[in-house]
């Protein structure tokens, strides 16, 4: 079956080459043409693990390509997926769908053949409707199917959750949509990973009450681990103890500094606007918002007061860890280190960081920050050590080397991957989250 993945960034480009890697005929399509010029050249305009690979392979195969002529790229195929952005609109946190309404109307000014349109961006309830109403505006003569099939990938493991999903959703409001939905993912469905057909107003709920969800199960554990501080009790613990119950589960139980990436910040505004839209309120995830945006304020805070608070942080530099939102990226979106930074920054300390893949996206956020080659080039003459992302580069530091390049053996950990018996030994202060 022929492809077409309009929009070759996270989700078009990873999701493209997983469906060429089944045997599928894929073209990725993209209007910035330096980006499709660096796909041919085999550059990844992302970090993703393994990516390169899997595009390489199959180029060479002849499954995959590339081109920035959407009428050239759709021509022939049965499936046209839009997968193009869609951020945060200013002002009020709408999903902005500036770019996918774009390609919806330039499909169907273009079309050559019957097809199936599938929005994989994530849109709000109701996007799947303007999209059909938009193709079939512009006139065109063949038989359009629109359906939403929403991704649920995580960055650093994308590869591996496209392949081997916990489900894959598809809403659809006609057979046509639904059989040829099938024959896309007919190598999952063989393998036995389920697939869950819906309309198509529920399957592009289904991806933001995912979201918001994971998202709330963040930011509860957080809640608690400021509890622990407080009581004396240890935030781990309380997670394996909560998570083993089955009908909680352990995922997304980690305290830290509060979510950020592409999905969770903009997801949950974009769903609070449509329950606004709707006069449905969603309190729970109003609360979750809130929190998340003034947690990671307060890491910065806790980072000030382990330099012995605003007096005598002024004038002392901190080496931050780690940038992007999560390991195995380069994303720098909403990352908690960008408000870390800030405070820090606020309260007169200098800061130097390091991150393995985040420093270029990084640079321009955090004009302030100085970039080390590093972790070790940032920790020299630092007053504290910060770990913001837990990098498996950051999970095995040579502590003796940190003390003696340090101006202090300070080390506050936010993503709690030290132990702080082990650090205590080492003669280390050590702060962490949600552990006394």
């Amino acid at each position: 079956m022929k492809i077409a993945m309009v929009g070759s960034g996270y989700v078009g480009l990873v999701s493209g080459a997983c469906f060429a890697d089944f045997g599928h005929e894929v073209v990725c399509i993209d209007k910035d043409q330096s980006k499709i010029d660096r796909l041919h050249a085999g550059i990844m305009p992302i970090y993703e693990p393994g990516l390169d690979a899997l595009v390489d392979s199959n180029v060479k195969a002849g499954r995959l390509s590339f081109t920035t002529d959407l009428g050239e790229g759709i021509a022939g195929a049965a499936a046209i997926f839009i997968a193009v952005g869609t951020p945060s609109r200013r002002g009020d946190g709408h999903a902005d769908l500036t770019f996918v309404y774009e390609v919806a109307r330039e499909v169907g000014e273009k079309l050559a053949n019957d097809a199936v349109v599938v929005t994989k961006s994530t849109v709000p309830v109701g996007t799947g409707d303007e999209v059909e109403r938009i193709i079939h505006e512009t006139g065109t003569a063949h038989k359009v199917s629109v359906v939403s099939n929403p991704e649920f990938l995580r960055e650093g493991a994308a590869i591996g959750d496209f392949k081997r999903p916990d489900r894959i959703v598809i809403g659809a409001e006609d057979d046509v949509g639904r059989e040829v939905m099938r024959e896309v993912y007919r190598p999952l469905f063989l393998n036995e990973s389920p697939i869950l057909f819906t309309s198509r107003r529920t399957s592009e709920l289904i991806k933001y009450a995912a979201n918001a969800f994971l998202a709330t199960k963040i930011t509860f554990i957080n809640e608690m681990a400021d509890l622990c501080e407080k009581v004396g009790a240890n935030v781990q613990d309380v997670s394996r103890g909560i998570g083993m119950d089955k009908r909680i589960g352990s995922k997304f139980l980690h305290a830290g500094p509060g979510y950020g990436g592409s999905c969770f910040p903009k997801d949950t505004l974009a769903l609070l606007k449509t329950a606004e839209d709707y006069d449905s309120p969603v309190r729970i995830v109003e609360a979750v918002v809130k929190v998340n945006d003034s947690r990671k304020r307060a890491m910065g805070r806790k980072v000030v007061d382990a330099l012995g608070g605003l007096d005598e942080a002024r004038g002392k530099k901190a080496a931050l860890l780690g940038l992007t939102f999560k390991p195995n990226t380069d994303d720098m979106r909403d990352s908690p280190a960008i408000a870390v930074a800030q405070t820090l920054m606020d309260a007169g300390v200098e800061v130097a960081a390091y991150d393995p893949e985040g420093m270029e996206q990084a640079r321009p956020l955090l004009p302030g920050v100085t970039m080390c080659a590093n972790p070790y080039a940032a920790i020299e003459g630092a007053d504290v050590v910060v770990i913001v992302t837990e990098w498996d580069a950051f999970r095995a530091l040579d502590f003796k080397r940190v003390k003696e390049l340090a101006n202090a053996p300070v080390l506050v950990d936010l993503r709690n991957i030290y132990n702080p018996d082990d650090m205590a030994a080492a003669g280390f202060t050590y702060v962490s989250v949600g552990r006394v």
